[in-house]
């Protein structure tokens, strides 16, 4: 008998909508759709999740007192150039990085990570360019 290997055939896209949702909750449904952990054949070493449109990023929710306790922090890798943000001015300045931060912390790390890095993307507003492709409304609870 051979071993049942699933084909990456079929791209759904799939389209969230972020306003008043919690940002945990969330990233948990995004990052087990990218990873295709909904579909009865999920195969770990394959890619073959949904590709997800986050729309209004900016409406996204944290919950408690994490928008001034949740710090974000880059290093460029000089002396003295750590720069750090809290989740208030970076929800702010660019909302759709802190889903990104989110989910992208979710995935597996390594070259297959990476490339589901290119399945999610994020928008601030209500509106998307991949109208084209079809996508599906789905409900965060």
């Amino acid at each position: 008998m051979k071993t049942f290997v699933p084909k990456n055939d079929e791209q759904n896209w799939v389209v969230v909508d972020a306003a008043n949702v919690p940002l945990g909750r969330l990233a948990t449904l995004i990052a087990s759709r990218i990873r295709g952990k909904h579909r009865p054949d999920f195969t770990p070493n394959i890619i073959q999740g949904d590709f997800v449109i986050v729309l209004n990023a900016e409406k996204v929710v944290l919950t408690g007192g994490k928008l001034d306790t949740k710090v974000y922090t880059r290093y460029s890798g000089y002396q003295g150039g750590l720069k750090t943000e809290t989740a208030r001015v970076a929800l702010a300045k660019h909302p759709e990085r802190v889903i990104e931060h989110a989910v992208f912390g979710m995935l597996p790390k390594g070259r297959q990570g990476r490339a589901m890095h290119t399945r999610l993307k994020v928008y601030a507003g209500a509106v998307h360019p991949h109208t084209a492709q079809k996508p599906q409304r789905l409900e965060v609870r």
